[in-house]
């Protein structure tokens, strides 16, 4: 969550009457999205007498949202109690905590809602989408504009991406789906790419995903570095398209993946 803000309400208005409402933050574009919706509700009703409606924005890649609720009562630390399995298993719900008064409240993993694509409302009348087997990269980049131009060329050769924009953000992504190969900045704010490579290798659930440095440090220290760590191919910027779906290609074929 990258916290809230508060939009004017004729402001919001505007937006919501266009046909892809979305809400720009800094480099990053939200688009609006009632909560209650992924949750199998209906849309928020939005309070007429506030001037001013609090929205929560989420950074989730490409489906990053800025959420619409009934009501924004407050901010308060809370403790998080596991739950039994029966809750556990339903899509969306992280934890549950016990409040002053004693009463119980479920927590959202509101981060997953988001990543889970369109609320399910919306997409309840649509047609059954057939299964999508293309491979699956995960491309983890500080730069939005280096991530879209990236996700448009492996799209257009049979490879489905996700995307995150540091390493504590692809941790979070890794959390949810597997990718069957990774493409890897190393200069990004938070977690760089040596310290998420790291984790990686360390993590017995993704430690087999090969991973694709894609960085301006050409120097030999540096890639022997990333060597070290694990990481399976090294790739200066700039760099020829054809020679990274090679690469892709030789990993793939390692490991077995098919590509179209």
């Amino acid at each position: 969550m990258e916290g809230v803000v508060r939009i004017a309400r004729s402001e919001l208005e505007a937006l919501l009457s266009q046909s892809e409402p979305s809400y720009e933050y800094g480099e990053q574009n939200y688009r609006f999205r009632h909560l209650g919706m992924y949750l199998g509700g209906q849309s928020a009703n939005i309070p007429e007498d506030e001037s001013h409606v609090p929205v929560i924005l989420v950074s989730a890649g490409d489906h990053s949202a800025a959420l619409l609720t009934d009501e924004m009562i407050a901010s308060q630390e809370i403790v998080v109690k596991s739950i039994g399995p029966q809750l556990s298993s339903i899509r969306g719900i992280s934890g549950a905590t016990i409040l002053g008064d004693g009463s119980i409240v479920l927590i959202l993993d509101v981060n997953a809602l988001v990543r889970s694509g369109a609320p399910v409302v919306e997409l309840e009348n649509a047609a059954p989408t057939p299964a999508d087997n293309r491979p699956v990269a995960l491309v983890v980049d500080d730069s939005i504009t280096v991530r879209r131009v990236m996700e448009r060329f492996l799209e257009r050769n049979g490879i489905r991406v996700m995307t995150a924009k540091d390493g504590f953000d692809a941790i979070s992504v890794l959390q949810e789906a597997k990718p069957d190969i990774i493409l890897l900045d190393i200069e990004m704010p938070n977690m760089d790419g040596y310290e998420f490579a790291t984790h990686v290798r360390n993590d017995h659930r993704v430690s087999d995903v090969p991973i694709i440095m894609i960085t301006s440090r050409v120097g030999d220290k540096h890639r022997a570095r990333a060597i070290e760590i694990g990481v399976n191919d090294y790739l200066g910027k700039p760099y020829q398209d054809a020679q990274l779906l090679e690469a892709i290609r030789r990993l793939f074929e390692e490991r077995g993946v098919v590509l179209e």
